[in-house]
């Protein structure tokens, strides 16, 4: 059981900071993410680790990465993370229909083609593990060597849709960081019973920054335009087609225990049909896991290692 969630921290010596950089849109907006450079030192300095590139959820920006980049970093890898169009350090669309899976596909593969990205693993949490999927038709083995999905599938449980649709676009400003961490708890305490104040306030401060003395949920409201015509009625798109391309490459599956959009039965199937997935179930987290604590980042490591 989690008490406190453990951070991962800088380990003491020459670190190199993580730098921000902009790459254009296919239709001319300008995007923007962050890298960390490797850190290589003693006998690790001429291992060559597997790159990672981090894709965040509908509404998150790569602040959600900090920790795990950071742990990585150390380890020798070189870490990328995107912010999608209007989302983060990004440009807004002037057009809410552009915030869409397709579109936002165009703008990583530009990003992947500035950065020269040659071979890679793909950390997607919720919707960027959906663009994984996507890329799995755009991208082989020999690129895109892996895959792990931070709490997402093939499969999606409705029920987690309306729920985010059910506050997507709303309160985006709050008086202050305690408030908004005050919110996030009201709302998802259920999927994070362990977190301490500290920890809603962590949190709170990945999803929203300081605009003129006002906090500010760091995404287009426009974006709730998306989700704000789902119909109960209409099927689940079904995804399993995009993640059986993925069966020549390792996948990692990382799943909240309390998570209301990715079930233990899609799991169960995950592993079913692919021969080379593995699972980690993240005890006292919801929707998603937030990668902060020793034991989660490790495991990724490990995983990494193995390529």
């Amino acid at each position: 059981m989690i008490t406190a969630l453990q951070t991962a921290g800088s380990a003491s010596g020459s670190v190199p900071p993580r730098t921000r950089f902009t790459w254009k849109s296919p239709d001319g907006l300008t995007l923007a993410g962050y890298e960390w450079l490797p850190a290589r030192s003693g006998a690790d300095a001429t291992t060559v680790a597997m790159p990672v590139l981090c894709l965040p959820g509908l509404s998150r920006n790569i602040r959600d990465f900090n920790d795990i980049a950071e742990f990585l970093q150390l380890r020798g890898h070189h870490v990328i993370a995107l912010d999608y169009r209007g989302r983060g350090m990004s440009e807004w669309d002037p057009d809410w229909r552009n915030y869409d899976l397709t579109i936002e596909g165009k703008d990583i593969d530009a990003a992947i083609a500035q950065l020269g990205l040659q071979r890679f693993a793909v950390l997607g949490t919720s919707r960027g593990g959906l663009h994984a999927l996507a890329m799995a038709g755009r991208y082989p083995a020999d690129r895109m060597a892996a895959v792990i999905f931070n709490d997402v599938g093939p499969h999606i449980e409705m029920r987690a849709i309306h729920r985010i649709a059910a506050t997507l676009g709303h309160r985006m400003t709050h008086a202050s960081l305690e408030d908004a961490a005050g919110s996030l708890q009201r709302r998802l305490g259920n999927q994070f019973p362990a977190f301490l104040p500290a920890d809603w306030l962590k949190f709170a401060g990945q999803l929203a920054s300081d605009e003129g003395g006002r906090v500010v949920m760091d995404y287009d409201p426009a974006l709730a335009h998306q989700l704000a015509s789902l119909d109960d009625a209409a099927p689940v798109a079904d995804l399993w087609h995009l993640y059986e391309k993925l069966s020549d490459r390792p996948v990692l599956i990382l799943h909240g225990e309390h998570s209301d959009l990715l079930s233990e039965e899609t799991c169960r199937r995950m592993l079913d049909v692919h021969p080379n997935a593995q699972l980690k179930t993240i005890r006292e987290q919801g929707h998603t896991p937030v990668l902060w604590e020793r034991e989660t980042q490790e495991d990724i490591a490990r995983f990494l290692k193995g390529l």
